[in-house]
């Protein structure tokens, strides 16, 4: 009986440590200050994929809710834009203290939507938290110019303005981080937003929009619209095509961005899209072969690949591709502890649903079929649940294979062999996407050569994680439009004015 005791006090404590933390958790949609349901009244589940339980139901809005959280968005522009820079820098500072004392519970909420490991979520609290510091200090060094004049009796001053209604729309992979660094770079700008996150991760962006209305971000300012997969394409046009909306910000797949593009073009409207990678990581024969496979973990298998800077194609030189493919396979078998996110030691969770667990097994096999060898993985861990896809290494990848040149989205590493410099930047760069790429090289020479001839937005010499508040972050060719952090991820969110001041002798 002791033991009895024992153990239901045990499971008691830990029920109400959880229940706490998830204390951000929230049930309803967000719009002007307030916590609303859908006109509709109709609900959808969000669920854990490690094991496909419903965390909570939340509202299933539809256009008509859309719009009328544009429209609560428009009518705050008209006074959030007249707050001076200091003032938004103070409520983005507060944001960010709140983020910071919580980040524990977001974690909590991350891990439970997204299934990432808690270590990871832990991670991204505090990336997208950088970015509401990061922005809290930017919102007042957003400078114009005054341009010197080629008249004696004008002056031309070029003012930088916030452009408006900013439609924000997200995805599942880091459900808090791409709040925040869209959310926070537009409020410095003096911009309000409607904010449409995923439909399997939107309980992120709740707890963040709570944190944000604890620190006192005026009603309307950010707004928040819920909304499941079948109500996601009407939502999708209202923010894209609502004449009150001055750009989309979006982050996601190509194939999505395009169609979000076309909607924007209607009214000849701003956009901000980072959109898919298909990431070179190339070794030289100089490189640190420890050193690149230690990064190689890192570009690879963080949030169990499925990140847009992922590494896709490991181009391997033939002087060091066993040393490097056997490190590798090894690193692999001994780093890449596959479960549920809130288990202690797992590194890697499942995919986040059973369409891009079925997308990343269909590619392996297609792979496999003609004639790709599996070094590791290639399989579900059925034995975890439906959506666990083994951490894997291929071999023997040729350009025909889907797997070479779509996104792969997931826990699959392909190694390539190349002979020169010219044919490395060749297999590199054949691919219409442009966001990340990796090189590893002591030759300086080489290093320079390669970042100015790779058809990236993105370089990475000598590293695998490359992302942070500071840098511009973005991609070109059909990986997207315009950049994200740094002073230049304010910028998008503003339009420039020229003013001619005349009559200056008179």
């Amino acid at each position: 009986m002791d033991l009895l005791r024992t153990s239901i006090s045990k499971n008691y404590k830990l029920y109400i440590t959880q229940c706490r933390r998830m204390h951000l958790l929230k049930k309803q949609a967000y719009i002007n200050g307030q916590w609303v349901q859908s006109q509709s009244k109709v609900l959808f589940p969000v669920t854990n994929p490690a094991n496909d339980s419903v965390i909570t139901e939340i509202p299933d809005m539809d256009a008509h809710d859309t719009k009328h959280a544009v429209q609560v968005a428009a009518n705050t522009f008209q006074t959030w834009r007249d707050t001076t820079a200091k003032e938004r820098s103070r409520i983005l500072r507060k944001w960010f203290d709140l983020c910071e004392k919580n980040s524990e519970d977001l974690a909590q909420v991350i891990t439970a939507e997204s299934g990432k490991p808690l270590s990871e979520s832990r991670g991204e609290v505090a990336y997208g938290n950088s970015f509401l510091e990061w922005f809290a200090d930017t919102a007042r060094h957003i400078n114009g110019e005054i341009i010197p004049s080629p008249w004696p009796n004008k002056q031309i001053l070029l003012t930088r303005q916030p452009l408006g209604v900013v439609s924000v729309i997200t995805p599942w992979n880091f459900p808090f981080a791409m709040i925040t660094r869209k959310v926070g770079a537009l409020m410095a700008a003096g911009c309000t937003c409607v904010i449409k996150p995923s439909e399997d991760t939107p309980l992120s962006a709740l707890a963040a929009a709570e944190l944000a209305h604890q620190a006192g971000v005026p009603k309307g300012v950010i707004n928040v619209v819920t909304a499941s997969r079948k109500n996601a394409p009407a939502v999708g046009q209202v923010m894209c095509e609502d004449h009150s909306v001055g750009c989309i910000s979006f982050t996601g797949s190509t194939h999505v961005g395009k169609i979000l593009y076309g909607l924007a073009a209607k009214g000849v409207k701003r956009v901000a899209l980072e959109l898919g990678g298909n990431a070179p990581f190339i070794v030289f024969a100089s490189a640190d072969i420890e050193h690149a496979v230690d990064q190689a973990m890192l570009a690879k298998f963080r949030n169990n690949g499925q990140a847009c800077i992922g590494a896709n194609r490991f181009l391997i030189h033939e002087d060091v591709y066993d040393k490097f493919v056997k490190e590798f396979k090894a690193r692999i078998g001994s780093k890449c502890i596959l479960g549920p996110g809130t288990k202690e030691g797992v590194t890697c969770g499942p995919l986040v649903n059973l369409e891009q667990a079925k997308k990343v097994s269909g590619l392996v096999d297609d792979a496999v079929s003609k004639g790709a060898k599996v070094l590791a993985g290639g399989k579900f861990a059925t034995e975890l649940g439906n959506k666990f896809y083994e951490s894997t290494l291929l071999i023997n990848v040729k350009p025909d294979m889907n797997i070479f040149t779509e996104e792969i989205f997931g826990p699959v590493a392909t190694c390539l062999k190349f002979k020169n410099e010219a044919e490395a930047l060749k297999i590199a760069n054949s691919t219409r996407s442009g966001l990340a790429s990796y090189v590893f090289t002591k030759d300086l020479g080489q290093a320079f050569r390669m970042s100015q001839k790779l058809e990236f937005g993105m370089v990475a010499i000598n590293d695998g994680i490359l992302s942070a508040a500071e840098p511009a972050f973005g991609g070109i060719k059909e990986s997207g439009i315009g950049r994200e952090g740094s002073l230049h991820g304010v910028e998008e969110y503003t339009d420039i004015k020229y003013t001619l001041m005349s009559g200056l002798d008179k």
